[in-house]
């Protein structure tokens, strides 16, 4: 599991369980370090917001997106490893500058 892959991960909520796709964050010192992960939620919802990126199939370097999807950088969730279902594509370094850039910008104090 490694920084900037979008893995598949279950999802609860009040109709069921779902599968969602989600970004990996932390950095693989401490993926490799640790039994979890730290993720963005991404979702189809394309609303765009302070802290949410809109990505598309030109924004990866491996994988495939369906359809266009936001990451939702403020939605930041610790995860096991256990949990993640596959790996289903990876975005490119520009795109993870983008949504580094937003997570900074999310707890830099002001």
């Amino acid at each position: 599991m490694n920084q900037r892959s979008i893995v598949l991960v279950p999802f609860s909520d009040q109709s069921g369980r779902k599968v969602r796709p989600a970004l990996i964050v932390s950095n693989n010192t401490f993926n490799g370090n640790s039994d979890d992960l730290v993720v963005c939620a991404i979702t189809s919802m394309l609303k765009k917001g302070d802290y949410t990126l809109i990505i598309g199939q030109d924004n990866l370097e491996v994988g495939t997106l369906y359809e266009k999807s936001a990451i939702k950088v403020e939605t930041i969730l610790k995860i096991k490893k256990s949990f993640i279902i596959k790996e289903i594509a990876k975005v490119n370094n520009k795109t993870f500058f983008q949504v580094f850039t937003l997570l900074t910008k999310l707890v830099r104090q002001e």
